[in-house]
């Protein structure tokens, strides 16, 4: 029996879903609308209700863990509540609480869930930025309009000696500042922070979080996050699967994003489990700590951006024994802000068949930081790439006719209000009918079968025309691209708006030579042109000298290519790239 054989006879290991329901209405003028009827608790409406359950129920369990040398430094449930409650009452009797929020400046860590958590506690939102807003030779320019935005009232920061350009930005002085480490004259020590312990106070309509949209141009928006819909967004999640255990997860999305803070760390909290947090990045400089991590660590749910997953199958199938440790209880595996290619989750398989004998469900979900962030997400058993799933459980989706494609809405009580300060957008950002309009299109998988799910049919706001009027879906184009190209490459920005052709501007892996690295995308898009048609063709590459910049915003935190403010970036490699004639660097097609 042959590898692929094997692979597609092996039986799934899953975690126990609840059943699939939905609702479907067809509307006279194409519109499509996708409801989910399953319940879903309603127990916690805040989410430090979530905490104070935990605490009682189960308060050795560990919640949070974080690297301390070799080892760990763990959180419990109990001691959790305890710091939370105790926090909360020296914000309090230090004037720290009300309507404008803590900004943080810090990256994952116990001592930021402690703050975020006793902030909002007592209906004081928290602002946690990019740790690249403030570190070493950051743009300041982008704090100081993330703080225009924000209007914070005291900045929290992990470490102000690391924190040091962000602290000495003018946006923040006479700010108070709690430093967990390291502080300086005039700052707030975390430790003395601890008060007489304070009863929450926040309800659930509340502002519990702003978090600042990735946005292209670099200049996000501020998108208000509720008590009630952070808590009832994980409570959607939960009720996805008829699974009472607890996860057990490694994870590194930052928390300055939704996946991160909210469908990560607070959906951990709402069903008791422990979170591993990571410090780890989905790059080849910095993958090697999320390597360390799960070769000591067996999770039970495992989500990564897909340039995540394209680095941990090159580990998986060199190291028998991480293999062994990562799937040893794994149950569902996920991938987000972007498509991931098939050929790279048949290699994961390939491997959980060899080592454990079992297929793991391959999901996705889908949405935005305005949508909680879950409105879909696949609840089945699956390990076909492209889908975004179903709405989960009280949740609607609205697809609707748009320049010959279905632009996807969402209606739900995760769904954001709208945008801080921003009450003419906030009204624009909806429909007639109360659903926020995202920007992106879906497509049924089967058109006769709604139930069969959606898949990503690429951003609307996004793509582009080459001057004949082919449209180009970026999003599709850049992982077949990649798909083809392989792992000499971590990413690639799809050029050619109002030119004759297409090119690509490749992000090498600094790990191979760079004439290693050149002769696999020669070989790779000879192959991906040989069976592409028209408009699809890839006429020009060009391999970049390195890669994306972090600190500039061209990849987000979140591990995917702001593909408009990257063109505008590297403008000098995207003239090269189409100049006539061509440079000797740059690849010509035929």
């Amino acid at each position: 029996m042959d590898a692929e054989l094997r692979i597609e006879t092996a039986a799934f290991r899953n975690p126990r879903y609840s059943a699939k329901r939905l609702e479907v209405e067809r509307r006279a003028d194409g519109t499509l609308v996708l409801a989910n009827p399953t319940p879903f608790s309603q127990a916690f409406q805040t989410p430090h209700e979530a905490l104070a359950y935990w605490a009682e129920a189960a308060p050795d369990r560990v919640w949070l863990a974080e690297r301390a040398g070799e080892g760990w430094r763990t959180l419990t449930y109990g001691e959790a509540w305890h710091a939370v409650t105790h926090l909360a009452g020296g914000l309090v009797a230090r004037g720290l609480t009300g309507p404008r929020p803590i900004l943080i400046l810090a990256h994952n860590g116990v001592d930021h869930a402690l703050l975020m958590y006793a902030a909002m506690s007592q209906g004081t939102p928290v602002a946690p930025v990019s740790p690249q807003y403030g570190l070493a030779g950051a743009n300041l320019a982008r704090l100081t309009h993330a703080c225009g935005v924000l209007h914070p009232a005291a900045v929290f920061t992990e470490d102000a000696e690391r924190f040091a350009t962000g602290l000495s930005a003018d946006v923040l002085a006479g700010l108070p500042v709690i430093a967990a480490s390291h502080g300086r004259p005039g700052h707030m020590a975390l430790a003395e922070l601890y008060g007489q312990a304070a009863s929450p106070s926040a309800h659930p309509d509340d502002h519990a979080k702003y978090l600042l949209t990735s946005g292209s141009t670099g200049l996000p928006k501020a998108v208000i996050i509720t008590q009630q819909a952070l808590a009832l967004n994980s409570a959607q999640i939960a009720a996805c699967f008829d699974d009472d255990e607890p996860p057990v997860i490694v994870n590194s999305a930052p928390w300055s994003h939704s996946l991160g803070a909210n469908s990560i760390l607070h959906m951990c909290a709402t069903r008791g489990g422990t979170l591993h947090i990571d410090a780890g990045q989905p790059t080849a400089a910095r993958f090697a700590e999320t390597v360390r991590n799960l070769t000591e660590i067996s999770p039970t749910y495992h989500n990564m951006v897909p340039a995540g997953w394209m680095l941990l199958v090159d580990e998986l199938e060199k190291d028998e024994a991480l293999a062994r440790t990562f799937f040893a209880r794994l149950r569902l595996m996920q991938y987000g802000g972007a498509s991931l290619g098939q050929d790279i989750s048949d290699r994961i398989q390939a491997v959980a068949v060899r080592t454990v004998g079992e297929r793991i469900s391959f999901a996705s979900g889908y949405g935005a930081t305005e949508t909680g962030p879950t409105a879909c997400n696949v609840h089945w058993p699956n390990d076909r790439m492209g889908l975004i799933g179903l709405p989960v459980p009280g949740t609607a989706v609205k697809l609707v006719p748009v320049a010959g494609k279905l632009e996807f809405r969402v209606k739900g009580p995760q769904v954001a209000p709208g945008y801080l300060g921003r009450p003419e957008l906030s009204a624009q950002s909806f429909d007639e009918d109360g659903f926020y309009i995202l920007g992106d299109a879906a497509r049924l998988v089967d058109p006769e079968a709604p139930e069969a799910g959606l898949a990503f049919d690429g951003r609307i706001s996004e793509n582009f025309k080459l001057a004949s009027g082919t449209f180009v879906a970026v999003g599709e184009l850049r992982i077949a691209a990649l798909s083809a190209v392989g792992g000499a490459v971590t990413d690639a920005v799809v050029c050619g708006e109002g030119r004759a052709s297409l090119g690509l501007m490749f992000y090498p892996d600094p790990r191979r030579p760079r004439d290693e690295v050149e002769a696999a995308v020669e070989k790779g898009l000879a192959a991906y042109n040989a069976k592409a048609r028209g408009g699809g063709r890839i006429a020009r590459a060009l391999v970049l000298p390195d890669g994306p910049d972090a600190g500039a915003g061209e990849i987000t935190d979140k591990g995917y290519i702001a593909q408009t403010l990257a063109r505008t970036r590297r403008a000098e490699a995207l003239e090269r790239l189409f100049a006539d004639p061509p440079p000797p660097e740059v690849m010509v097609f035929d």
